[in-house]
This record gives structure tokens, C-alpha cells and sequence, in this order.
């Protein structure tokens, strides 16, 4: 074991805490996971790690205890709650929560684990599942100086961009800029696919060479394939996206700033969801596109 192993408790072991936690697992950690699934908790001790029939005896010798949930319900219940991190973890410890949520809730988070001697990091990921699986996700930090360079070995088994953004809460702020981001990029790819198909153009042709120039991103790069094929298996729920949709326009409602396009795609995702599209991967987008254009989307 190298010097820079840790004993890690990860909780949430989903679409992007399974693949994150085996990546933990393959540079050398000790990682015993717990989640609500215990298939989930299965796949993790196939892939070397240990596991746990609940959050006490994942955290019980944990020198780092990650959190990857869904929203700040589930991070308030496993962090906060009867039986929840705080409850068991000793002194000392390093909580990074990697999931999702509200600038508020990593600052309440904080807040009471600093009242337990836990030291605590807001550490939200961008890649999807595939940045999960490869290990090059982008990860933004909120918390003390001292406990990110801490916690950069950790990080560096998970991601490739790694920054120290700011206080307690500032991770959160940058993720949901970012979801922000990436929703306005779907819908955009959503738009052009659609256009592109109604005016006959070959589609893949046609975006290859989107890809190589000015419009090109990570989100067409990501999911070209996806729309080209209509898979919306989930990489990243639309359920999900609405949820970041409502934190950033909560979060720039609170600072004064504008989201004009952004509020307009925020609807589009809800819209989606309400069409029963939330369990789909988030460019299923294009759904919403092709039902405007009077098609079917099935």
C-alpha cells in the first residue's frame, strides 16, 4: 500500500459512485462502500473493495468518507440523520460530499461537522458516467485550502481537472454554472439535429464537422453517438437535471443574475420530465425537439 492510500468510506454507490469507487479501489485505497442497493455493493467487492450493511460500519475506520447521492434530501439523511456520517465518524475525519445540491446544504453540512471536529469538502463532478468510468472527471472544490491538498490524492484517482474553487458552497456554485451550461448545450445539439435531419442533410456527416470547428464541445463529443442512435440509456437522469436546473436559477434569483435562455431551458427540461422522459439520459432533450416538429418520438 503507497503512502498516499486512505481507508474510504463511500456512500452512494449509483450510475457514478460505483465506477468512482472502483477507480478508488485501482490506485490502491481501501474503500468499503455502502448503499442502499446491495447489488450495487456487490460490484464494489468484485472490483476489490470491501463492503457494508449500513453508513456505521462503512465509517467506522474511515480516515475520508465520500457521499455521492441524488439531492439534498438524500446528503441531509445520510450526513445529518439518525444513523447518518456525523453520527459515527471520529474527529478528524475528511467528509467530501461529491454529490449535487445546494450551495445552502454544503454550508449546513459544514457547519455541523465542524461541530463534530469533521472536516468537510463540497466536491462536485462533471463528466457523466463515462468521465466516471474513464476517470477523467472535472472536479470543483469548496472548503479549506489545507483539507483540498489533503484530499488531492483522492481526487486524483477520480478526475483530471482538479480545483480549489473557494469557500464552503463555492463547488456547489460552479456545478450548477456548469449544469446550467450543459443543458443550454443539449437543447442547442437537440435543435441542430432536428434541423439537420428535416433538411435531409446526413447526419453524422454533419456532425463530425460540427465537432472539428467553433460549435464543437464536450457535450456533442459525449453525445453524438446517443443522438445518432437515439439510446438514451442514463449516463445523467433528465429527473436529475431538473433538480440542477432548479438550484442554479434558485442560486443567480439570489444574487441578481439573469438567466434568460437558461430559465427558457430549464422549462424544456421540466417539460421533458413531465412528457415521462425523466428516467432517460439527459440528451433525450432531442425528444422534446422532434415533438415540437410534430414527430413521434418513440
Amino acid at each position: 500500500m503507497s503512502a498516499t492510500s486512505r481507508q474510504i468510506a463511500f456512500i452512494g454507490l449509483g450510475i457514478m459512485g460505483g465506477p468512482m469507487a472502483a477507480n478508488l479501489v485501482r490506485a490502491g485505497h481501501t474503500v468499503t462502500g455502502y448503499s442502499r442497493g446491495r447489488a450495487a455493493v456487490d460490484t464494489l467487492v468484485t472490483a476489490g473493495g470491501r463492503g457494508a450493511d449500513s453508513i456505521a460500519e462503512a465509517v467506522r475506520d474511515a480516515e475520508v468518507v465520500i457521499t455521492m447521492v441524488p439531492a439534498d434530501p438524500q446528503v441531509k439523511e445520510v450526513v445529518l440523520g439518525e444513523g447518518g456520517v456525523l453520527e459515527h465518524a471520529t474527529p478528524g475525519t475528511l467528509l467530501i460530499d461529491m454529490s449535487s445540491i445546494t450551495p445552502q446544504t454544503s454550508r449546513e453540512v459544514a457547519a455541523a461537522a465542524r461541530d463534530k471536529g469533521v472536516r468537510t469538502l463540497d466536491a462536485p463532478v462533471s463528466g457523466g458516467e463515462a468521465g466516471a468510468v474513464e476517470g477523467v472527471l472535472s472536479i470543483m472544490v469548496g472548503g479549506e485550502p489545507d483539507d483540498f491538498a489533503d484530499a488531492r490524492p483522492v481526487f486524483e484517482a477520480l478526475g483530471t481537472t482538479i480545483v480549489h474553487m473557494g469557500p464552503h458552497g463555492a463547488g456547489q456554485t460552479v456545478k450548477a454554472a456548469n449544469q446550467l451550461m450543459v443543458a443550454i448545450h443539449l437543447q442547442a445539439l437537440s435543435e441542430a439535429v432536428v434541423f439537420l435531419e428535416n433538411a435531409g442533410v446526413d447526419l453524422n456527416a454533419a456532425l463530425e464537422v460540427l465537432g472539428g470547428g467553433l460549435a464543437g464541445s464536450t457535450v456533442l463529443a459525449r453525445k453524438r453517438e446517443a443522438v445518432l442512435t437515439r439510446d438514451f440509456r442514463p449516463g445523467f437522469r433528465i429527473d436529475l437535471h431538473h433538480k440542477d436546473m432548479g438550484i442554479v436559477t434558485d442560486a443567480a434569483r439570489a444574487v441578481g443574475a439573469p438567466l434568460p435562455v437558461g430559465a427558457l431551458v430549464a422549462q424544456l427540461v421540466a417539460s421533458a420530465r413531465a412528457c415521462g422522459d425523466g428516467d432517460l439520459d439527459h440528451s433525450a432533450l432531442l425528444r422534446g425537439v422532434e415533438r415540437l416538429a410534430g414527430r413521434d418520438p418513440r
